[in-house]
């Protein structure tokens, strides 16, 4: 059974920053596919970085240039650092955990960013 444990959202005004952390227990990093999504109030779940077994990292088009996906395997744990953040980049972040070709998945509990304008 896969565990996965998000921190570090909270309120930021736009332009700030933010780093987002996601501990993942029960696999090793290496076995799985990774990555960050959100979901705002009335918006469907978007794909924010992802990150495949072989290190492939892909980005929302909304989000390239600003969010940078991190990745230690030693430590555990998936990180997603924001960068010049936009009040559209508010809702809840979810981090998500999956086996490649299998239909075994795990999503963490979310954490929520908001972007005040």
């Amino acid at each position: 059974q896969v565990q996965l444990v998000e921190s570090g959202g909270g309120l930021v005004q736009a332009g700030g920053s933010l780093t987002l952390s996601c501990v993942v227990h029960g696999k090793p990093l290496s076995s799985l596919a990774l990555g960050w999504y959100r979901q705002a109030p009335g918006k469907h779940n978007e794909m924010v970085a992802v990150v495949t077994t072989g290190g492939t990292i892909r980005y929302g088009d909304s989000v390239k240039g600003r969010f940078t996906l991190g990745k230690d395997n030693a430590k555990a744990t998936l990180s997603l650092q924001m960068n010049n953040l936009l009040p559209d980049d508010s809702g809840v972040y979810y981090c998500r955990a999956q086996v490649p070709l299998l239909p075994q998945e795990w999503w963490g509990q979310g954490t929520q960013v908001t972007v005040s304008s």
